[in-house]
């Protein structure tokens, strides 16, 4: 028995294609986490390892902006992966109010060895669509990300 309420076509869609959007992302979410846990990491720390393991150093506001985190939160972050001696900081060269991030060589090796795991892990999530229809569906989500962010 359906029990959703109509606001009109146009709404009715719209939400039902945010409602599958969330429920997709859920899930996917749900199932890559469960990957990174058996890296022993949390999600933020595999994010800001994934992002110096493709970019190399990084300021702390960029990483905090491909992230969409608050400096306050990537400071606990940053401090849990120094304490595993994954990454350094440092002032930046060109202006030293600025503070650099970059793995250590350990930060480097755990990246080569835990990212290929984790993107055969994404890309058996993914293969339930096809090629075609995952550059579609991205275009599509960053069609819809941009028109949101101006």
């Amino acid at each position: 028995m359906k029990t959703t309420k109509k606001y009109g076509k146009k709404a009715d869609l719209a939400l039902s294609t945010w409602v599958k959007l969330a429920r997709a992302y859920s899930s996917f979410d749900k199932q890559s986490a469960n990957s990174i846990k058996t890296f022993n990491l949390t999600q933020p720390q595999f994010s800001v390892i994934e992002i110096l393991g493709h970019l190399g150093p990084q300021k702390v506001g960029v990483i905090c902006k491909k992230m969409l985190v608050s400096g306050g939160n990537m400071t606990l972050v940053l401090d849990n992966l120094e304490k595993l001696g994954l990454t350094e900081r440092a002032h930046s060269k060109d202006d030293r109010r600025s503070i650099d991030v970059q793995l250590t060589n350990t930060g480097m090796d755990l990246f080569n060895k835990i990212f290929k795991q984790h993107a055969e892990h994404i890309t058996k999530l993914m293969s339930v669509l096809s090629e075609n229809e995952q550059k579609t569906l991205g275009d599509l989500l960053k069609k819809l990300g941009t028109s949101l962010n101006k």
